[in-house]
């Protein structure tokens, strides 16, 4: 069974992210040392790991055992919003706040993951004051909205995620090649040249694991193609991690 042939359940695409943060967090840290302040890796961590604790408090109180796609992403901007430090906590929780608003109204839909998306990346430019080509998650994120905004309504939730994946990954190999001129990557100059944004990264990270959990950012980053097409990925399939 294909990606695309999987129904979208929140609850475990969270899971599958936290997955990915941990495997990938030296790899985080390490360009985050090289671009700023070297804790992106370590704030990613901190706000998956207080999701997967808000999570599971919801899964206890649900009779199913498992919270709804709505409360599942509601929580995880709780998390991040609430409890992780630095730029990208706010960011990520605004960007998880406007998914779950907008699975509210419409359901895990392909819908409204394009609204959500859309309503977050506005809403992070609006408070972080990044444009496209700011060397910022927004690169990563401008893509994955427009591939999203691009799909036919019908489209399975996760086959839109993938899309959205790959888009998110094209648009992080691009900062490797932009000036930075927003946040502490400003400061760094040619220090920065040819090297992904880490918050781009973390855009990436977040669609690329509702497919499955990504353990080396390394074919990604530097692939010339989707790396899920054909590409030695070390990744494991949705399937493996827990719901």
């Amino acid at each position: 069974m294909t990606t695309a042939d999987k129904a979208l359940s929140t609850g475990a695409w969270i899971r599958r992210f936290a997955d990915t943060v941990r495997s990938t967090q030296a790899q985080l840290t390490a360009l985050d040392q090289q671009v700023g302040d070297g804790d992106f890796g370590t704030n990613l961590v901190a706000g998956t790991a207080a999701a997967l604790v808000r999570l599971d408090t919801l899964a206890s109180l649900d009779a199913r055992g498992a919270p709804g796609d709505a409360a599942a992403l509601e929580a995880a901007a709780t998390a991040f919003l609430d409890e992780v430090g630095g730029t990208s906590g706010p960011l990520f929780g605004l960007l998880l706040q406007s998914l779950a608003a907008s699975v509210t109204e419409l359901g895990p839909t392909t819908p409204a993951l394009s609204r959500g998306v859309a309503k977050g990346l506005a809403a992070i430019c609006r408070v972080g004051g990044a444009a496209p080509g700011d060397k910022t998650l927004v690169d990563a994120l401008a893509p994955a909205a427009a591939a999203l905004e691009a799909l036919p309504a019908r489209t399975r939730p996760a086959a839109a995620l993938d899309a959205a994946a790959e888009a998110a990954w094209q648009g992080v190999r691009d900062t490797a090649r932009l000036r930075a001129r927003m946040g502490r990557s400003s400061y760094v100059g040619e220090r920065a040249a040819g090297v992904p944004d880490p918050g781009a990264v973390g855009v990436a990270l977040l669609f690329a694991s509702a497919a499955g959990s990504v353990e080396d950012l390394t074919p990604y980053l530097y692939a010339s193609c989707n790396p899920a097409a054909g590409h030695d990925v070390r990744h494991t399939p949705s399937g493996s991690p827990p719901p």
